[in-house]
């Protein structure tokens, strides 16, 4: 969306987490277009960071707290933007006391403030960070077929057996596309990252990263019947950053390097780092509903390979 020698303002909802961290430095290292950031924060939390990130972030990132249930305050940071990147939604590994108040209302009107503001405002692109979670589990999806961009997850399924974080993403990105669907001129793309691994620019850990620092730790009460999709978050920022200034992306894409059973990913760790005590795990394929392959067979979208990394090939649609 973005065009050449232009200056471009967007929005970064949730900037000084773990991928908005990441996703503000990949705008700010582009020299073409120069992005100017509009970077939303929850209110009281630290974006200092942020200012650390490229020697002319002082100048180029303007600061909004945002609590993004309140839909004058993001109405006020997507002012003046011509496109959005909508990371913000609640995360963690702890069962919640509350999940309608705590993850369900911020992710799914948190979704509706941003699209109606953008709408407001002549937002041509919103990107949208859904998830791996948003896709499966789906149980019903056919035993042979590799998962894709066709799948969404089973959310009474995940109701059921208390999984809310599934349930918080499926459900705000299809409030997403119902109001496509209602609302003209309103240009959705939606980015599916696996678990996002990598270096954290932000002081706090986040959830996906701790799901390593606990396995690295020697936790054995983890998550071994389950697989795991996981990505460089530098690879997420990219992809986000180049859905938005490809005019040709439109729906749903997988961002995952491949797809591990959690005890092979916990073998794999273990090889790297000799000196952590990482428990191994013992393998279970009790009600499995992946099919373990490369990302290029989960991918519907044309992708290339360069260095062992999967990224999209949106240039070759």
């Amino acid at each position: 969306m973005a065009s050449e020698n232009r200056e471009e303002v967007v929005c970064v909802t949730g900037a000084n987490g773990f991928i908005g961290s990441w996703l503000v430095h990949t705008l700010l290292s582009k020299q073409n277009p120069h992005y100017k950031i509009h970077a939303t924060i929850f209110p009281n939390s630290d974006p200092s960071h942020l200012f650390t990130l490229h020697p002319e972030a002082q100048s180029r990132i303007t600061i909004f707290p945002v609590n993004i249930l309140d839909s004058t305050a993001v109405s006020n940071a997507i002012n003046g933007c011509s496109g959005v990147f909508h990371v913000a939604s609640p995360c963690t590994l702890e069962d919640p006391t509350d999940p309608q108040k705590e993850l369900l209302e911020p992710a799914v009107q948190g979704t509706l403030n941003v699209l109606e503001a953008s709408k407001r405002a002549g937002v041509k692109r919103v990107v949208l960070t859904s998830s791996i979670s948003a896709m499966v589990p789906n149980p019903n999806w056919p035993e042979n077929k590799a998962i894709d961009e066709g799948s969404w997850t089973d959310v009474e399924y995940c109701k059921l057996r208390g999984k809310w974080y599934p349930v918080s993403k499926t459900e705000a990105e299809k409030v997403a596309w119902e109001f496509c669907e209602k609302h003209s001129g309103v240009d959705v793309v939606a980015v599916h990252p696996g678990t996002c691994l990598g270096p954290l620019l932000q002081n706090q850990m986040n959830a996906s990263s701790a799901v390593l620092q606990r396995l690295m730790m020697g936790e054995k009460d983890t998550q071994e019947c389950y697989w795991l999709g996981a990505v460089h978050v530098k690879d997420v920022a990219r992809a986000h950053v180049l859905v938005y200034e490809t005019p040709t992306a439109a729906g749903r894409y997988l961002c995952v390097n491949g797809i591990y059973q959690f005890s092979s990913f916990a073998k794999i760790v273990s090889e790297l780092y000799h000196d952590y005590p990482i428990h191994r795990l013992v393998c279970c394929f009790a009600s499995l509903h992946f099919i373990p392959m490369p990302c290029y067979v989960l991918l519907f979208k044309t992708i290339h390979h360069r260095n062992n990394i999967c990224f999209f090939g949106l240039k070759l649609v």
